[in-house]
């Protein structure tokens, strides 16, 4: 089975949740960002992950363009979604349901919330500064969580198989 991983990434993290979820991942898997390829050719691809990460509560505009462009070849393809984000529980869910369409999330065999990382020194002054009021943060911060990227994998996994 032929995989593609796609993502933007602001910061590094998503991208860093890409790779370690390509580790899991069974078939033969391609990574792919958006930010250096906006239009890869999806119709070699089984099967089509996407990963997105939360910025001002919104994924990115690229990621979004990538979506609506697509969607009618994502909704013909095995695909699964997750996002990246430093909230937890319903904030979380609601930003994981507003990040994507529900077309998108009901065709979804695999979805998941993989956490976030807050990085400084990747990040401007002016964004330094916002995350600094908002969430009183002033150093490096990690929560993204293998174990989810673990089980989120084995949960596509075992979809894929079970429709081959």
């Amino acid at each position: 089975m032929k995989v593609l991983i796609v993502f933007v990434s602001s910061h590094g993290t998503t991208e860093k949740a890409a790779h370690i979820l390509s580790d899991f991942v069974e078939g033969d898997v391609e990574i792919v960002d958006l930010n250096v390829n906006r239009h890869p050719d999806l119709s070699q691809y089984d099967a089509i992950i996407i990963g997105a990460s939360i910025h001002g509560g919104l994924i990115s505009r690229k990621e979004k363009n990538f979506i609506a462009k697509n969607l009618h070849i994502l909704l013909s393809k095995k695909i699964a979604l997750f996002l990246c984000c430093m909230n937890e529980g319903e904030i979380a869910i609601h930003q994981f349901n507003k990040a994507f369409p529900e077309v998108l999330r009901n065709h979804a065999i695999a979805g998941g919330l993989f956490g976030g990382e807050l990085i400084f020194s990747k990040m401007n002054f002016l964004q330094r500064q916002i995350i600094k009021k908002v969430s009183g943060a002033s150093e490096d911060i990690s929560k993204l969580d293998v174990d989810v990227i673990k089980e989120f994998a084995n949960q596509f996994n075992k979809e894929c198989l079970c429709e081959v």
